[in-house]
């Protein structure tokens, strides 16, 4: 090779970002794979870049000796003494090539080498760089249609954005601008492909500190998101200043700063809830606008059990069950909606239940009722110190209560029994059908 490659390298470098050990790297690789295609793979070749010349340069090596049996290997010493005064016997010399002659088809191999090399290496590049950017914002421009998906321009790269990745009735043409969450970046054989969407929570997260400097600082904090992409979604904020008003600072001036994010998320409602410590009062904040009348917690199943007034049991639900699941979503909390009426119908079968099975009156009965101890089974679980936190009666009096209700327990149990020895005994009585044949007489 007669050309300079100093300034190749150092274009190739600058244009995709890799490094100039990677790209001298490549081209040692290559030019040694075409110098072995023409001269042999038997032979001891190496391939070494000289920057002062600008040439990749092959040097083939040979042992020296005194008599010489496979030439290709061995170099006598006469001839090994011109090419290094100061040799001795076993020493390896090198010597060098003339390239020039490695032809057409070694070049094209050598040219599919790098090829192959730089591409690997600028995907390498590119993982690099955007692996640590997963769940941030990035904006691009829509390159080209593909059949179930965009491909988006971010510069350096492209990106996908899927259709189902988009919001409902949002479609795309040829270079308009997009912004999109960092999904994910995966590395495959083919390179680095990076996944954007417009649907995940994250992407409105994003949104919002985007247009909320206080979430930028860090003043202003989002604990969390839940879409129904297109629709609806809900979004926890909490503030490390108690003088800042999280809503109000999201929100913005005559609703400015929510605004700007509903209109790029195509009108899709934004409820914004205060984020709390306290579990019930988070579950009852993200329902709204539904006000809560009570709420029962289940801590065992994680789940709450939410009353409302009848005359808000709808909104509380929501169009096709949306406001209860979207805050479901955000809380991380199963929850089951009730009106009061439809609780006191179910409740007062349970509190007559354990009244009469406890032998206990109806306010301690409507206690357990509320820790969710609505079945004796509950009840033996407990300790008597453990139901006296809860009751507040003598620890004796717990006693009791749970031996009346492993009592009732076993009473249950043994009629359980001997309902199905019944069953087992009537239907061990019963006949077994029998089976008519029905004669057919045959002519002919």
């Amino acid at each position: 090779m007669y050309f300079d490659l100093n300034y190749v390298i150092e274009q190739v470098g600058k244009e995709k970002g890799i490094p100039k050990e990677i790209i001298v790297e490549t081209l040692e690789e290559a030019v040694l794979s075409a110098a072995k295609k023409k001269f042999g793979n038997h032979l001891d070749l190496e391939a070494r870049y000289n920057p002062e010349v600008g040439e990749i340069e092959i040097f083939r090596f040979k042992t020296v000796v005194e008599d010489v049996e496979d030439s290709d290997m061995e170099i006598s010493m006469e001839d090994a003494k011109e090419q290094d005064p100061e040799c001795m016997i076993g020493d390896s010399i090198g010597i060098k090539m003339d390239t020039s002659t490695l032809g057409r088809i070694a070049a094209q191999a050598a040219k599919q080498v790098i090829m192959q090399k730089v591409r690997n290496a600028e995907s390498d590049v590119i993982y690099n760089e955007f692996k640590d950017k997963k769940g941030e914002l990035v904006t691009g421009v829509i390159q080209r249609v593909e059949k179930n998906h965009y491909v988006v321009n971010l510069g350096k790269t492209e990106a996908i954005l899927s259709f189902k990745e988009v919001l409902p009735n949002e479609t795309f043409k040829r270079r308009d601008r997009v912004k999109g969450y960092i999904l994910d970046v995966e590395k495959t054989q083919r390179g680095c492909t990076i996944l954007l969407s417009r649907t995940h929570p994250g992407f409105l997260a994003k949104l919002f500190e985007l247009e909320v400097p206080e979430i930028q600082e860090g003043i202003i904090r989002i604990v969390g998101a839940a879409r129904e992409p297109g629709e609806r979604a809900k979004i926890s904020v909490s503030s490390q200043d108690p003088s800042i008003d999280p809503i109000g600072a999201c929100v913005g001036v005559k609703g400015s700063r929510v605004q700007a994010v509903v209109q790029e998320l195509k009108g899709e409602k934004i409820d914004i809830i205060p984020w709390s410590k306290d579990a019930a009062k988070f579950v009852c904040n993200a329902l709204a606008p539904a006000r809560v009348s009570k709420v029962y917690i289940n801590e065992d199943e994680h789940s709450m059990e939410i009353v409302v007034h009848d005359d808000q049991l709808s909104l509380a639900i929501g169009k096709k069950g949306q406001n209860v699941r979207l805050a479901s979503r955000l809380t991380g909390w199963k929850t089951d909606i009730k009106s009061e009426a439809e609780v006191e119908k179910t409740s007062r079968k349970v509190i007559d239940e354990l009244v009469e099975r406890l032998q206990i009156n109806e306010i301690l009965a409507r206690i357990l009722f509320d820790e969710y101890l609505r079945d004796v089974r509950d009840v033996i679980r407990l300790t008597p110190e453990e139901l006296n936190k809860i009751t507040s009666i003598s620890v004796e009096d717990c006693a009791r209560m749970i031996g009346r209700a492993k009592t009732v327990m076993e009473e249950m149990e043994l009629a359980e029994k001997e309902q199905q020895a019944e069953a087992e005994e009537q239907q061990a009585e019963t006949p077994e059908p029998v089976e008519q044949v029905r004669e057919e007489s045959l002519s002919g």
